[in-house]
């Protein structure tokens, strides 16, 4: 799932992806990356969650998961 701009950027609130077993939320990036290439840049500075819990770049993604991106917020 995408929010906000990162939904902007793609022109849609969620796709399916099929993912290698073992993928990484880094191996995520850069596929989302590669195949929308508006995201590249933003991408990598975005939050991910997986299954509703913000997850780091070498957390593995779990067959059947959730994962949904958010841009990255700056305020202060």
């Amino acid at each position: 799932m995408f929010f906000a701009t990162l939904r902007d950027r793609v022109g849609t609130r969620s796709i399916q992806m099929q993912i290698p077993s073992g993928t990484t939320v880094a191996g995520l990036r850069t596929m989302l990356s590669e195949k929308y290439v508006p995201l590249s840049g933003l991408v990598d500075h975005s939050l991910v969650s997986i299954n509703q819990e913000y997850v780091f770049n070498d957390n593995e993604i779990p067959e059947g998961a959730e994962v949904a991106l958010f841009p990255p917020v700056s305020g202060g």
